[in-house]
């Protein structure tokens, strides 16, 4: 395993140009599960103009990722969390630039901790997003480094039931359809990455997931207003698979809601917190 670069903490990428059109914003939908019922995620023609699920940003974020190190050993990555937090809803169509920035590595022991940020902005310079990952590289710990701050825990309360609980499926195609937004790792759809990766089938990206939860809250809480959702984070607990029925719940809290995510029966998404107005 290759030794890890503190210095890359602080190096930002060169700006970075990401184009797109409706038809990028549509295929994201579709990837996370919106159905022709959901017109106005999906048609670029409806009423009132075509919405852009928040989640939209991870798409562009993934191109402006910035270099973590050398020789890196990418099958020992494990998502942790991940948060977007926006200022204005996402065009539906036209040019954003991104910044890549790895704000953070510590050292958890077991393994080392990225932090990583990618802002975009519109060509005339307005503030768009903050999209963050979390990065757990697994064995990598033990290198004399900042532990960081400990995560406080956030949970449903004890006892309430949800102030909504919504439910997806998840198609058996819906890896093989969300992976065209950009995310090609073999793991989410080839049986022999998957088990390359200690699992018995192909697994459903994390994003997608995320995806599914965002899409949750703005059809349910929210009815279907994009602008309202200010920011969403969230940890990964347990894979979902093609086939699994996805629940988003959620607990009223002053600003937003608690989410908590199962596939059937397992949380899959946990300390997850979606900030609203």
């Amino acid at each position: 395993m290759s030794k890890i670069d503190l210095s890359v903490i602080g190096n930002k990428t060169e700006p970075r140009v990401f184009e797109y059109t409706w038809k990028d914003v549509v295929l994201y939908a579709l990837g996370v599960g919106a159905t022709a019922e959901e017109l106005s995620f999906v048609y670029e023609n409806v009423p009132g103009g075509l919405k852009v699920l928040p989640s939209f940003c991870v798409v562009p974020a993934i191109r402006a990722f910035p270099k973590l190190g050398e020789n890196l050993e990418w099958s020992l990555m494990l998502h942790g969390e991940h948060t977007i937090k926006l200022s204005r809803p996402i065009p539906p169509g036209g040019k954003i630039v991104q910044i890549g920035e790895v704000t953070n590595i510590f050292d958890k022991g077991k393994g080392a901790v990225y932090h990583i940020q990618i802002t975009g902005e519109t060509e005339d310079g307005n503030h768009l997003y903050d999209v963050d990952w979390v990065i757990f590289y697994v064995g990598a710990g033990g290198f004399g480094g900042d532990p960081g701050p400990k995560a406080e825990p956030l949970n449903p309360p004890e006892g309430e039931d949800p102030d909504f609980s919504i439910s997806y499926e998840v198609a058996d195609n819906q890896a093989a359809l969300y992976r065209l937004s950009g995310d090609l790792n073999p793991l989410h759809l080839d049986p022999d990455a998957a088990r390359r990766g200690g699992f018995d089938q192909p697994i459903l990206h994390g994003l997608c997931t995320y995806g599914f939860a965002t899409r949750a809250i703005v059809n349910g809480p929210l009815d279907g207003d994009v602008e309202r959702l200010k920011e969403f984070r969230a940890r990964f607990s347990d894979p979902v698979y093609p086939g699994d029925t996805l629940t988003t719940q959620g607990w009223k809290v002053d600003g937003g809601y608690i989410i908590q995510v199962k596939a059937d029966e397992r949380v899959v998404l946990t300390n997850a917190l979606a900030a609203v107005n």
